[in-house]
């Protein structure tokens, strides 16, 4: 089977499931409204094949508004929280559009027919439970299907050092997105190959290297600071047919995601918006982080108090672990963690955490792995020294060195840090990259919505719990 006729598979299959779970929906509704006496027990109710042009309107509304959205366009990879609130805005609006359409084409007519307000709601909620769950079942057997070597697209990577590494290494572990990787063009001359993928030659070789390995898609990862000249001639030589072409971007493309144009006496200026909380945005922040914190320390509260049990228990020492870090405004603070190490652990001094460290105690490396050493972290929300979402905070002897080294490094620093931020959730926690969690750091500083760290909430519940790639969620 080509390509063309999986990708369309993909898309009827999808649009099928989702007018399937509609109707699903639909009917349950009627026989919810029919069964269960709220607000009022129903006297008399017209049968069910008086509701089928309504049910119709109703599915085709809704895939009619999925269709608009976007929400059929083949996608490698979503988040699943993305996905939901991208369903549950789609199915409020097509119900609305469903229920101004039905009164309007149907009144004073031979279809005429009560509908009863609470078979709305009950359509509406069972609509966007129904559609979710079809999607993730759609999902996992694409992914299976992927897996299994159907409807893979070969992918070649064009770029050199850590850009480019980094996209090889996410197409190399996330093999359920699709991608099967041919090489890379336009390493460096000392390298032959990056992350395990060959370099298949220079960027003149592009448009016959395309051609012989029959390249789908094409990835352009140059290092920072390439000119928009190099990026003009790699889209045009990679133009092949139909070959998809997508950029990884910069860190100047990262922070200018938000810009709007402005002028200066008629000459067009770009006007990246200030990136800093304040006023009703700041006070809706901070209202979260106390609800969240301290509903939070009541629920787990006992958890808490077993793993500072057995803490005490395994070794000697304190529970909690104080440790410098710096946070807004580059103001030093205590962050609290459960001890994960021994006493000792510093006694030749800070370092960076390795594998299966041997300062670790048993039980710390289990707490470590599921993130659960930051659950008093809690503490220093409430007291206002962090948020709930935000950049990882630094020790102060490792911020001094970063900031030297990494251009916009203390812009990190104009919001408090998180227990958990947008890094964490992509990936990038631990020993990774400084580099690469700053370019995710700037990004969240940039885009901060309330939206985005409910977001990122739910994303780092979901993979504590579950413990699934964070591409999952």
């Amino acid at each position: 089977m080509t390509q063309a006729r999986i990708r369309a598979l993909y898309i009827v299959s999808k649009i099928a499931l989702d007018a399937l779970m509609t109707a699903a929906a639909f009917i349950l509704a009627y026989q919810f409204r029919r069964l269960i006496p709220f607000p009022d027990p129903l006297a008399g109710v017209a049968g069910f094949v008086s509701y089928l042009p309504m049910l119709v309107v109703q599915v085709f509304s809704v895939i009619g508004v999925f269709y608009f959205n976007k929400l059929y366009h083949v996608v490698r990879a979503t988040s699943r929280v993305d996905e939901l609130y991208a369903i549950f805005g789609a199915v409020s609006i097509g119900t609305m559009m469903a229920v101004a359409i039905s009164t309007l084409t149907f009144k004073n007519s031979i279809f005429e027919f009560d509908f009863p307000r609470a078979m709305i709601l009950y359509a509406w909620m069972l609509s966007i439970l129904l559609i979710a769950l079809g999607r993730e079942v759609h999902r996992r057997v694409w992914h299976h299907l992927r897996m299994r070597g159907i409807g893979r697209d070969r992918v070649l990577v064009v770029g050199s050092g850590e850009a480019a590494r980094a996209i090889v290494q996410k197409i190399q572990w996330s093999p359920y997105l699709g991608y099967d990787l041919v090489g890379v063009v336009n390493g460096s001359e000392q390298e032959q190959e990056i992350a395990g993928a060959p370099i298949l030659g220079s960027v003149s070789e592009l448009p016959d290297i395309i051609d012989r390995h029959e390249v789908q898609e094409v990835i352009l990862a140059l290092p920072e600071g390439s000119s928009r000249h190099d990026i003009i001639r790699l889209v045009s030589l990679c133009q092949r047919g139909s070959v998809a072409i997508k950029i990884f971007p910069d860190l100047f493309e990262l922070i200018t995601t938000g810009v709007s144009i402005d002028d200066l006496g008629g000459i067009p200026l770009l006007n990246v918006r200030d990136i800093q909380l304040r006023g009703w945005k700041l006070s809706l922040k901070r209202a979260m982080d106390i609800i969240g914190a301290g509903i939070g320390l009541v629920l787990l509260s006992p958890l808490m108090m077993l793993f500072a049990f057995l803490i005490k228990l395994e070794s000697p020492g304190p529970v909690f672990y104080c440790q410098e870090r710096m946070g807004l405004d580059g103001r030093p603070f205590q962050m609290i963690k459960f001890r994960s190490m021994r006493q000792d652990a510093e006694k030749n001094g800070p370092g960076w955490t390795t594998p299966n460290d041997p300062r670790r105690t048993r039980l710390g490396a289990w707490l470590r792995s599921k993130n659960i050493d930051e659950l008093p972290q809690l503490i220093n929300v409430l007291l206002g020294d962090m948020s709930l979402v935000g950049p990882r905070p630094e020790r102060p002897v490792y911020v001094q060195r970063f900031r030297q080294a990494i251009p916009r490094y203390m812009e990190r620093h104009r919001e408090k840090a998180g227990i958990t931020g947008w890094a964490q959730i992509n990936g990038l926690r631990g020993d990774t990259s400084i580099a690469e969690r700053t370019k995710y750091d700037l990004w969240y500083v940039e885009n901060w919505s309330l939206w985005l760290d409910i977001k990122i909430i739910v994303r780092t519940i979901l993979m504590t719990l579950f413990g699934s790639s964070h591409n999952a969620y």
